[in-house]
């Protein structure tokens, strides 16, 4: 008996460092999940802060732009309040840009979307902002009446990004014509514009997924949309001519009208 009291000691001993081991290992994970919650948490609330940012920053920008660039006195546009202008647009889409690259998988959450109603609300957002600047803004009818099956926060976001560049891109008065493409396996928002021809920035914000000062930031948001849908966006451009921009969609996206 005395010789195996040792031993049980010994036992008991292992079993309860096993026990303590497991109950610190069990702790350490509920510390881990707790700091990883509060990560997500603050992370959630940066990114709360930086769209918001991101959202009056490109208001601000619109309705500088509209100012500098609008008709008035003798004294001509203030060249200076243009700039300016233009910097804090592509500040605005340089935050949109950390936002793309930062965000997890997006989730659609997929209507049918009369487009009609959606190039108006983006359109007249740009309009309002811009006051008095001006762009002339010519929609084809059959892109107005096209009904799609997409989230229709997303679309709206990804025009919001490719006509706003356009206006970033354009002069006061420059006309932008929005009309659409069929293809037997996909359709196409159309965007043309009169303005700087910028195309070379504007890819690589793309296939990077960086800024570059002001050129094209924000199209990375846009391309995140619209690959999100099965779809694609690019940018075609001819400096000092224009620019062309495809936000293109699966043909199945057609809900009406369904005549080629």
């Amino acid at each position: 008996m005395e010789s195996s009291l040792p031993i049980l000691l010994l036992s008991g001993a292992g079993v309860l460092s096993s026990v303590l081991f497991a109950l610190g290992a069990v702790l350490e994970r509920r510390r881990a999940e707790q700091r990883s919650r509060a990560a997500e948490q603050a992370l959630e609330a940066r990114s709360r802060y930086l769209g918001l940012l991101a959202q009056e920053m490109q208001g601000h920008g619109l309705a500088l732009l509209g100012y500098a660039t609008a008709p008035r006195a003798p004294a001509g546009r203030d060249a200076g309040l243009e700039g300016r202008a233009r910097a804090l647009m592509g500040l605005s889409a340089d935050v949109s840009d950390l936002l793309a690259q930062g965000a997890g998988p997006r989730v659609l959450k997929e209507d049918a979307i009369p487009l009609g109603p959606v190039l108006d609300e983006v359109i007249g957002h740009i309009v309002q902002a811009l006051t008095p600047g001006r762009r002339h803004w010519q929609v084809a009818p059959e892109l107005r009446d096209l009904t799609l099956s997409a989230d229709r926060r997303a679309l709206t976001g990804a025009l919001r990004q490719v006509l706003t560049r356009v206006v970033r891109q354009t002069r006061d008065g420059d006309s932008v014509q929005m009309r659409l493409v069929r293809a037997d396996e996909s359709v196409a928002i159309v965007v043309e514009d009169d303005g700087a021809g910028h195309a070379a920035e504007d890819m690589n914000g793309l296939t990077l997924g960086r800024g570059t000062r002001g050129l094209g930031l924000g199209l990375v948001v846009a391309h995140d949309l619209m690959r999100a849908h099965g779809g694609n966006l690019t940018i075609e451009a001819v400096p000092g001519i224009g620019a062309r921009a495809w936000l293109t969609l699966p043909r199945s996206r057609v809900l009406e009208p369904l005549a080629a």
